[in-house]
């Protein structure tokens, strides 16, 4: 058997923790290996223990989840981070997306979504509960996510936004559309060039908010 993941809990309220803790570790291969309860407990078992995966509250006392994912990314942590949060705050899940959040997962959905938001970033695949992708959808952005800035971009690059708003890694779009997993690493580069953009989800970002034109 191979090696556990392991994973830190974070979360002010102790019974969402526990039943969190309780799903998780159903899967043989997952390990929670510390659980916190507030902003700044999470830092610190995040740097003592370096999990692979850390799921974080949103709103934690002393610190923000955003406030530990701003001070992890300082120092280039390298865990994955999936949100929980109450909040369907469009604005919120955009600033998380910019640090590169891997994961946002509304605490009213996480009993059947944490599961597979886990088995998402392991893969190295984003995961959005999709009540939230429908709250985006509803309230699309403005510049660079507007359609007339999509005007500049190949068929090609479109369809692989298309993939990419779908929630794929690179591996299954290149599977999908018979190409090279640096190929399509070479158009995701492309495509923020052409829109002007950066950081390491913003093409989900437009993705997700042009969904039903792509």
């Amino acid at each position: 058997m191979g090696e556990s993941t392991k994973i830190v809990i974070a979360d002010d309220h102790p019974v969402f923790r526990a039943g969190i803790r309780q799903i998780l570790e159903k899967e043989t291969t997952l390990e929670v290996v510390g659980e916190a309860e507030n902003g700044e407990e999470a830092l610190k078992l995040i740097m003592d223990l370096r999990p692979r995966i850390a799921i974080l509250d949103f709103q934690m006392p002393k610190m923000t989840g955003l406030d530990v994912v701003r001070r992890l990314e300082a120092v280039g942590s390298e865990t994955k981070i999936i949100f929980l949060t109450m909040i369907d705050d469009k604005r919120i899940f955009l600033e998380a997306m910019d640090l590169g959040v891997a994961g946002y997962v509304l605490k009213d959905s996480a009993v059947s979504e944490i599961l597979h938001a886990v088995r998402a970033v392991l893969n190295d695949r984003p995961f959005v509960s999709p009540a939230l992708t429908a709250f985006l959808l509803q309230r699309r952005s403005e510049v660079p996510q507007k359609p007339e800035a999509l005007k500049g971009l190949t068929p090609a690059e479109l369809h692989i936004l298309k993939l990419i708003g779908d929630l794929k890694s690179n591996q299954e779009i290149a599977d999908e559309v018979f190409i090279s997993k640096r190929t399509v690493e070479n158009h995701r580069v492309n495509i923020a060039r052409k829109l002007n953009l950066k950081g390491s989800h913003v093409l989900l970002k437009v993705a997700l908010e042009n969904k039903e034109i792509l």
